[in-house]
């Protein structure tokens, strides 16, 4: 919003354009910049100058749609930190957003700062920005609201997307090396077969003799890939599309595609550990903070990618509502050790479900942990065999006919 101040200075009329959330925003940063006497203050149309910014932000926004995750946490733990020092939220958010650089979540703060200036809850106005902000975000603070514990909410939300951020990390960190090597072997075996395995073949044309098995499966392979290479590649690119198509539009294909996944080596249970760690921490977190079992519940469930076993943790909820356990809630859905269910049935007879849900969280994270950690040691014997495998069929295939050519000259 824009408001037209006019002042006087000096003895003479004169004004000024301020850009602020409201009216009272815009009287305080008159006052501050201290030039003269306010006489009157009306909201102003949009300047030409700022429309253009307007625009040129909005094309910025489509090609930055995300927004950095590090920094919303950072903001999450000072809005903890002011809130918990008793300060207003709309002077809290005024504040924050000032020191914002990612221009998405800069946005997003002033569209919160001006609802909730105008009397709209934080979590209602944070709802408008719930792809941006994730499932998570609106539910814990809509939580934090109903309880009364809105500092709380804020600071539980910067815990679990920090351990959540910190576990991708340690993910990509992890996955960067063998993912290089596969790279390089696929470039070193396309030039390989595309520019090396032709001059060759001149060659091997000359012999007049039946060339071996492994020299003539080059030959095929150099003219399958030189003939059919781009279609394939490019049939690879639309199906693709189409899987992602179909991925995000039917529930049928996002469970049969996030079941699937699961079954892969290694990838399979890196995608488990994660999200029932994931689950069961933020779970833990908002049971500890007090809020009811099935609400929490419901937002832990939220934050877990994968459908399928999305699908399967509902069944926890269900139970709960039809009125049976939490222990037979985790046993029915089938993607829990024997030993976590006897652990949250122990603690829900005890009455200390927090720390077994937190030694439960912390099981998955360790055994997510361990597998990220060695990620490279428990794929290299299959790298290493791909890497044999295409050393020794290369060198049979140029080296085999060349020595039965050497042989024949010898003779």
């Amino acid at each position: 919003m824009y408001f037209r101040v006019k002042y006087l200075k000096a003895g003479q009329e004169e004004s000024t354009l301020i850009e602020a959330v409201n009216i009272n925003e815009a009287i305080n940063k008159f006052k501050a910049q201290n030039i003269g006497v306010m006489l009157g203050i009306d909201e102003a149309e949009e300047p030409l100058e700022a429309k253009l910014k307007t625009l040129l932000n909005k094309v910025d926004s489509f090609f930055n749609s995300s927004i950095d995750i590090e920094e919303y946490i950072a903001v999450l733990d000072q809005i903890y930190v002011m809130l918990d020092a008793s300060m207003s939220l709309t002077d809290i958010l005024q504040n924050v957003r000032e020191n914002i650089k990612n221009k998405k979540l800069k946005h997003i703060l002033t569209t919160i700062s001006q609802d909730v200036e105008s009397g709209l809850s934080i979590s209602v106005s944070m709802k408008k920005f719930e792809k941006d902000l994730g499932k998570l975000s609106v539910a814990m603070i809509d939580l934090g609201e109903q309880t009364g514990l809105l500092s709380e909410a804020f600071k539980d939300l910067a815990d679990i997307l920090t351990e959540i951020n910190e576990n991708r990390k340690k993910l990509k960190s992890a996955t960067k090396y063998p993912l290089f090597i596969i790279f390089a072997m696929s470039i070193a075996f396309a030039i390989v077969i595309l520019f090396v395995i032709p001059p060759f073949k001149a060659i091997f044309a000359q012999l007049g003799t039946q060339l071996p098995l492994p020299t003539r499966f080059l030959l095929w392979l150099e003219w399958f890939l030189r003939t059919f290479g781009p279609y394939i590649i490019g049939m690879a690119i639309i199906v693709a599309v189409i899987i992602n198509i179909l991925y995000k539009k039917y529930e049928k294909v996002r469970l049969y595609i996030d079941k699937f996944m699961l079954k892969i080596f290694i990838v399979g249970q890196v995608i488990k550990f994660a999200m029932l760690g994931r689950f069961l921490y933020a779970f833990d977190k908002m049971v500890a903070a007090g809020i009811p079992i099935l609400d929490a519940l419901t937002t832990a469930v939220e934050i877990v990618d994968n459908n399928y076993l999305k699908q399967q943790l509902i069944k926890i909820k269900h139970n709960i509502a039809e009125g049976r356990g939490l222990a037979k809630g985790f046993e029915e859905t089938e993607v829990f050790e024997k030993m976590i269910i006897q652990m949250i049935k122990s603690g829900e007879e005890s009455g200390n479900l927090n720390i077994m849900l937190e030694k439960a969280a912390n099981y998955y994270k360790n055994k997510y942990l361990y597998i990220v950690d060695n990620i490279s040691t428990l794929l290299e014997p299959i790298l290493i065999m791909g890497i044999a495998g295409f050393v020794t069929m290369l060198a049979f295939g140029i080296f085999l006919p060349m020595w039965g050519m050497a042989d024949a000259v010898n003779k």
